[in-house]
């Protein structure tokens, strides 16, 4: 365990989540803070400034010694909120450590169980529901009550500064513009801390050691200027979904799902592999409870380690969307002109997705049956996200909170989504060490109706941070 007191930090961080993050993040929840891929209009809607003035009211109350609260917002850009903390005394040489949340939420969605909503805070059973509470409103809360901990306990801290963005689920469009901007006022940052992620129990604190990278893009293939009679045009025109479909049978296996393109594959490293049997092993069946498969059906293999891996290194393709066909009951006896669908692949960390994206284009309008016309829109990729070796500082402070803390071993997972602003750190600042981390467990349903934060684990997580803080300071 690192040098900070733990008995105080433990009271502390217990005392300030129950009298002052919880009722400020209760009202964060009520806030309609939908990032702008799901607002367009969020400049005029003004709730994402409703969120970040929220939080900042809350931090101008804490009382870190020589503390700055900023808001930046470049223009035409979704806002950013910054918690700047002077190094304590003695760590003024230990570099940046930058501590990333976000306040931007994903759409309502219909579906919530009685008594709950998405704007509604609820507490129930150690549970905070409501959208926003897991992914990623706590985290602010949380990085800055880590802080707060490590003064109450005499500890120490590098020189932190807690970023929020408002833009995450929508890909963080605006990121690279605002870390271009603050490059002078980071300095050199030598610890990531980034509390959007979680793991697959609340037993122990879990490490986010990969991140996969993703390509999308919408595909349409066209036949006919116009719609014709199925009766007259079929056996004649050729369909636009059997084309489709034969376009995709060239990237993906349909019976196992397997991605045939060499460029969307990678070697998995041993590390990983290594990391994925231990997690395997302690939280076995937990991937295949998350997801309510209808009855009969089941996961794509039985085998618990496989699916981590699938989840983790292995590409996939989802589709996503649709569009050109319409609704059974309003379809009528026509051969469509047209087929649209919106393609996601979901990369390994280490893959190139530009390569990628490249690949899968080709793959699409090369050599198309029947000559038809193939269009391809929405075209976007990122890369994914592999962390660095821990560094002995770390390694050790990870065993003591797994010890002190929860009482059980961490262990790492690689997570099937994005987190983009992570790829970005990993390529500006590639010397500094990296924990991803957070309170969220398979069940905690972002992005769906029900989304709810564990408190224990948020408060556990907290409490962790503020220790690994005080090993990286003294490090």
């Amino acid at each position: 365990m690192a040098a900070v007191e733990q008995k105080t930090v433990h009271e502390t961080v217990l005392s300030s989540w129950a009298n002052d993050v919880l009722p400020s993040l209760s009202g964060l929840v009520g806030i309609p803070a939908l990032s702008p891929a799901f607002d367009s209009d969020w400049a005029q809607t003004g709730q994402l400034k409703a969120a970040i003035e929220h939080v900042r009211g809350w931090l101008e109350a804490r009382s870190l010694p020589g503390a700055t609260v900023e808001v930046v917002e470049l223009e035409g850009r979704t806002p950013v909120l910054l918690l700047d903390v002077p190094a304590t005394p003695g760590a003024e040489d230990k570099g940046t450590v930058l501590l990333y949340g976000h306040l931007d939420k994903q759409p309502p969605v219909g579906g919530w169980s009685e008594g709950l909503d998405p704007w509604k805070p609820v507490l129930k059973d150690g549970r905070l529901y409501g959208r926003g509470a897991a992914d990623d409103g706590y985290a602010g809360y949380a990085a800055t009550t880590a802080l707060e901990a490590i003064h109450a306990a005499g500890g120490a801290h590098a020189r932190a500064v807690v970023i929020l963005e408002t833009g995450e689920e929508s890909g963080s469009p605006d990121l690279p513009a605002y870390l271009e901007h603050l490059t002078d006022k980071l300095g050199r940052v030598s610890f990531v801390v980034c509390l959007d992620s979680g793991g697959n129990d609340y037993e122990r604190i879990w490490l986010t050691t990969s991140l996969r990278g993703m390509v999308q893009v919408h595909v349409t293939v066209r036949v006919l200027d116009s719609s014709q009679h199925s009766g007259l045009a079929s056996g004649i025109v050729p369909s636009s979904f059997r084309i489709l479909r034969t376009l995709l049978d060239r990237i993906e296996n349909s019976e196992s799902g397997e991605l045939l393109l060499a460029e969307l594959n990678v070697e998995i490293p041993e590390n990983r592999l290594t990391e994925t049997r231990a997690s395997a092993d302690v939280a076995p069946g937990a991937v295949k409870k998350t997801f309510p498969l209808v009855e009969g059906a089941h996961a794509v293999t039985e085998d618990n380690y496989e699916l981590l891996l699938n989840n983790s290194w292995r590409p996939t393709l989802s589709v996503i969307g649709a569009s050109g066909l319409p609704e059974p009951a309003d379809a009528g006896n026509v051969l469509r002109d047209s087929t649209t669908l919106a393609l996601s692949f979901r990369l390994p960390p280490t893959a190139d997705s530009a390569a990628a994206l490249a690949v899968v284009e080709k793959a699409l309008t090369t050599d198309v049956p029947y000559g038809a016309k193939v269009e391809l829109a929405g075209l976007e990729n990122a890369d994914g996200w592999n962390a660095p070796e821990s560094a002995p500082w770390l390694a050790t402070a990870l065993e003591g909170v797994s010890d002190q803390i929860f009482g059980a071993p961490w262990r790492a997972v690689g997570l099937g989504g994005s987190i983009p602003f992570m790829a970005l750190l990993g390529l500006k600042y590639p010397e500094a060490q990296f924990l991803v981390t957070g309170a969220l467990g398979t069940d905690s349903n972002i992005h769906v109706p029900d989304e709810w934060l564990h408190l224990d684990q948020a408060q556990r997580i907290t409490e962790s941070v503020a220790h690994i803080l005080d090993a990286h300071a003294r490090g």
